[in-house]
């Protein structure tokens, strides 16, 4: 059974759904995915929703959390993979869907597009917590975010807490 939830934030109400082995999905409300609407899925409590909370009143506090709550991937494993490569992005930096792109390739052994990890990091159901903000172009420019580029670029000036994204963009 898949359980959600609502969470104010400051940019907005944020749904939360968790199913019995952790996270699976956080997104804006009026980003225009909507976990939880499977038939299976109703409102309820859930430890997972627990962590999540404290995750985004730390985060959105303007601090570093230092923890991931427990995530359930549901994705592809190419997703996931890409999923696990932008938790490894640390808070208060970025990097480029290139960056990412090449590190898969030096595991894979063999090519990936900077298109694919696109593809990949757009899939993201697990906002804000699985880092897909920080991810940039490779001019530095603040490309797509399913929760608007405002709140991509507020997320990211949360982070670095002096309001300017000079040090992180190019």
């Amino acid at each position: 059974m898949e359980y959600r939830q609502d969470y104010d934030s400051p940019l907005g109400r944020i749904l939360l759904a968790a199913d019995g082995e952790g996270l699976t999905g956080l997104w804006f409300a009026d980003g225009g995915k909507c976990p939880g609407r499977g038939p299976s899925a109703g409102a309820g409590e859930s430890p997972f929703f627990d962590a999540a909370r404290r995750w985004l009143d730390v985060y959105f506090a303007g601090r570093d959390p230092g923890f991931t709550p427990p995530l359930h991937l549901t994705g592809t494993a190419f997703c996931n993979r890409v999923a696990e490569l932008l938790l490894e992005i640390p808070y208060g930096h970025t990097a480029t869907y290139g960056d990412l792109a090449r590190r898969l390739a030096q595991e894979r052994g063999g090519g990936a597009s900077a298109q694919a990890v696109g593809g990949a990091v757009a899939r993201n159901p697990i906002l804000l917590i699985v880092p897909c903000h920080r991810v940039i172009g490779a001019n530095g420019s603040l490309t797509g975010y399913s929760g608007g580029l405002w709140r991509k670029r507020a997320l990211l000036e949360n982070e670095i807490g002096d309001g300017s994204l000079s040090h992180l963009l190019k």
